[in-house]
């Protein structure tokens, strides 16, 4: 069933065309991605699907009481509640309806005479008031509410801080947090992967792969799309073009269909390039005329196909090093690292990096990653250990922070000023090339996007041609297209790479290597993201399995019974979340069942309907089994959340 729609829509901004012909469909179940250059239009097209701004023409429909959410990018909860009050508002509803139904248990309970109609009635209204409770999930959003939390990164000790308290990037996550706990029938979400760590994309990415509701997702994150999505529309050129499948299999078909556009243009260009021969030669000799004129005749009725759009706006970047460094380009011996002492971030640091090699650093928000890179730059010192940088080493450093842009000064003076020997109209060129063109290079740092910032600061490293890059989160802020344009450029470089990233595509299109960075130290992995993580779980299931084997032979201590009862109560919050997930699926059956049943063409084929009605009533035992265990499970819980 198509819940929204927008049909050839159009956005003009003071008489000029932004976009037009703009169409799109999303079904109850859809998984749709929005991709596309920054400045394509997915924002704004994003605002008029969901209705806060009007088309200039064309139209947006949606189904009658449609229940939508729209989550901007980075806009993070505004609130003076507690951080777990705040997750109950979703809820308000289902709290109301609990308070309403212990309400009539002591009026039940008060009772005294079960023979008249009022009790009569009493008894139906608590019975239609427990199923609908049941219904709204009344015996287990806490449980919800406490696994979505977790799946962010906040635990108890989180759940009676202030919003208002928290910051910018935690105030996002619980933005997510909460309209995923609202369960819309579609949920709309503008960059929702900013801020989060590998670990809590991860389990978004497992939990929005079983959301009940349809998808609509903006994101620059190839890795969260390939295992999100299974349908992209792609806003470019003021075209908005859709493809079945994932990221992969978009760009994929997106590739296939450039060339096979390529191909039959060129295949049209030599044809009319003959036919025009032909005609020149043959138009003024009497005896070849009118076979001349057919052929212009031929021409004019041809349609012509309009050449492949070979899209402006994408920075070529280059990375050559100047001189070669020696084999050993860093050492890191047993680091710790942090700011203060009483505070260490993580100690028994260790890390090898060999030259042309690329090493990509991953680990948990906080642990220390941008300060294991100001150490190595000498912005701070380290509390014990040691490193030491190879021969004739040269740094380049991206700071994810842009603080090493001066921003009194333009952007083109922040290239000339490093190269001062270097001709204006070079530094121009070089800077037209990283796509400042014309009146952009008179532009001061202070006045620059952030895409745009980021790369002044890639125009810097290709120009300072130093043999080590190390680069600090360097594909924020930059769009899809140019993430793939930076990952080609550094796949080419002739030096050695060592990088910091959330971006797990372009770790994996990167990295030859990766350390993993926790509290407790490093672990190397000699492979990219997917090899690492894959190395990192079977590593994780050998040490359960070992502490299992133990836990058997050891007399349970309090913590370990303590650790056995939170593995038993995880045991039944997946029997309530696999039961809630049966009722789902059977009662939308049902739904479609007794549409089917009711429908007039269905009214004179009795072989039908009596098929209908022996599946409807084999689906109302399985609920009742379903539902049976689903209370049993419940309560189960409770007990266990006291």
């Amino acid at each position: 069933m198509i819940i929204l729609q927008a049909n050839d829509v159009a956005r003009r901004f003071s008489g000029v065309t932004f976009f037009e012909h703009f169409s799109i469909q999303i079904q109850d179940k859809s998984r749709v991605g929005l991709v596309g250059r920054n400045g394509a239009g997915k924002s704004t097209l994003l605002k008029i699907l969901i209705g806060e701004t009007q088309p200039d023409e064309g139209t947006v429909s949606m189904k009658k009481g449609l229940k939508l959410a729209y989550l901007a990018q980075n806009s993070g909860l505004s609130s003076e509640l507690s951080v777990y009050n705040e997750m109950l508002e979703s809820f308000s509803a289902v709290i109301k309806l609990e308070q309403k139904m212990r309400s009539l248990e002591n009026e039940i309970a008060g009772s005294t005479d079960y023979e008249t109609q009022e009790y009569t009635n009493l008894l139906s209204q608590y019975d239609q008031i427990q199923h609908d409770f049941n219904e709204m999930n009344g015996y287990g959003y806490e449980a919800t509410i406490r696994g979505v939390l977790h799946g962010f990164g906040f635990d108890e000790s989180f759940y009676d801080q202030k919003v208002s308290s928290l910051s910018g990037g935690q105030r996002t996550r619980l933005a997510i947090a909460k309209q995923l706990l609202e369960t819309p029938d579609l949920l709309v979400l503008d960059e929702p992967t900013n801020h989060l760590d590998m670990q809590t994309l991860a389990w978004l990415e497992k939990y929005l792969q079983n959301y009940q509701g349809a998808l609509l997702i903006v994101s620059h994150d190839r890795y969260f799309l390939d295992r999100v999505v299974t349908e992209v529309y792609e806003a470019h050129a003021g075209q908005l073009d859709h493809y079945i499948g994932n990221y992969s299999k978009y760009m994929e078909q997106k590739t296939a269909k450039l060339m096979a556009e390529q191909k039959a243009f060129d295949k049209q260009q030599t044809e009319i390039a003959k036919l025009e021969d032909f005609v020149n030669r043959n138009i003024v000799r009497a005896s070849t005329t009118k076979r001349a004129q057919s052929r212009r005749k031929q021409l004019e009725k041809m349609e012509v196909l309009a050449a492949p759009k070979n899209e402006s706006g994408v920075a070529h970047i280059t990375f050559r090093a100047k001189e070669s460094s020696g084999n050993e380009v860093l050492q890191v011996r047993d680091l710790a690292l942090g700011y203060d002492a009483t505070q260490v971030l993580s100690r028994n640091v260790n890390v090898d990096v060999k030259k042309q090699h690329a090493v990509a650093l991953v680990g948990p928000n906080g642990v220390g990653k941008s300060t294991l890179i100001k150490t190595l730059l000498g912005k701070i010192q380290p509390l014990a250990g040691e490193f030491k940088l190879g021969a004739n080493v040269t740094i380049g450093y991206y700071d994810q922070e842009q603080a090493t842009l001066d921003p009194n000064k333009t952007v083109l003076h922040s290239i000339w000023d490093l190269h001062s020997t270097t001709p204006e109209k070079d530094v121009r060129s070089i800077l037209g090339s990283f796509m400042f063109t014309g009146e952009d290079v008179d532009k001061k740092v202070s006045a620059l996007s952030g895409g745009e910032k980021a790369r002044l600061l890639l125009t810097v490293l290709s120009m300072n041609e130093d043999n080590f890059l190390i680069l600090d989160e360097p594909t924020n802020h930059l769009d899809i297209d140019s993430r793939e344009v930076l990952e080609t450029a550094l796949n080419e470089f002739n030096g050695t790479i060592f990088f910091v990233s959330h971006d797990r595509y372009f770790i994996n299109e990167v990295a030859t290597e990766v350390v993993e960075l926790s509290a407790e130290g490093t672990r190397f992995f000699d492979g990219d993201y997917d090899y690492y993580l894959e190395k990192a779980e079977n590593i994780q299931e050998t040490v359960e399995e070992q502490s299992n084997e133990e836990n058997t032979v050891a007399k349970p201590t309090s913590y370990q019974l303590n650790k056995e009862q939170q593995k038993e109560q995880r045991k039944i919050e997946r029997a309530v979340a696999d039961a809630e997930e049966q009722m789902d699926i059977l009662n939308t059956r049902q739904g479609e069942l007794t549409a089917q049943l009711n429908d007039p063409a269905n009214g004179t084929d009795l072989g039908k309907l009596t098929d209908i009605n022996n599946e409807l009533q084999a689906i109302q035992e399985q609920l009742d089994t379903v539902e049976e265990a689903w209370t049993e499970a419940s309560m189960r819980l409770e007990e266990f959340q006291g």
